[in-house]
């Protein structure tokens, strides 16, 4: 038996986004640092701690539509995955917080976090999450992903991936559980 659990869609702002990573956009809250150079006409903010080796890139992902819900989530371990917008489209994420070595999500604190297309998201590390869900079709957002990341996301076994990095989980076939967004 499967069971939905609704999860009412929220705005992606500092404050929704901190348990589960940081803000990336002009509204991040970090001091603002100019340039020795250009004064304050070049602005800069540093909102996360980013971590990742030499085996970071960077990959350019189109999104469409699919139903707004997680039958899978996943977590990194050795890198803050991050998703960045291009061309101003929104995108929804589907997050659950860290929790240290338990198996599964907190599906008690998951949480729709929607991105109006102006910041990306820095993810903690550990965090729960679904791949992006797109709004709008044709919504293109940078994934910063570990290369051997990637690879073992693409070495299924049973339906789900696993890897020094990476630990997704089939949510649906192992607790029957579905957590939809409700826009």
């Amino acid at each position: 038996m499967t069971t939905t659990r609704q999860l009412p869609v929220e705005p992606a702002t500092n404050a929704s986004v901190a348990p589960f990573g940081v803000l990336l956009g002009p509204q991040a809250e970090a001091p603002e640092i100019t340039s020795v150079f250009y004064g304050d006409r070049l602005v800069m903010k540093k909102p996360a701690k980013f971590v990742a080796d030499d085996t970071l890139e960077i990959t350019v992902a189109t999104l469409h539509r699919r139903p707004l819900e997680a039958r899978w989530m996943e977590r990194h371990f050795l890198h803050t995955q991050s998703f960045i917008p291009l061309g101003g489209k929104p995108f929804l994420m589907i997050v659950a917080p860290p929790n240290g070595d338990a198996p599964m999500p907190d599906f008690d604190q998951a949480r729709a976090l929607l991105f109006d297309g102006s910041a990306g998201f820095c993810m903690h590390l550990g965090t729960w999450h679904e791949v992006p869900l797109a709004v709008v079709d044709d919504t293109t957002v940078l994934i910063l992903i570990r290369r051997d990341t990637a690879r073992d996301l693409r070495n299924v076994v049973g339906n789900e991936a696993q890897g020094p990095d990476v630990d997704k989980k089939d949510i649906v076939a192992r607790t029957g559980t579905i957590l939809h967004a409700v826009l």
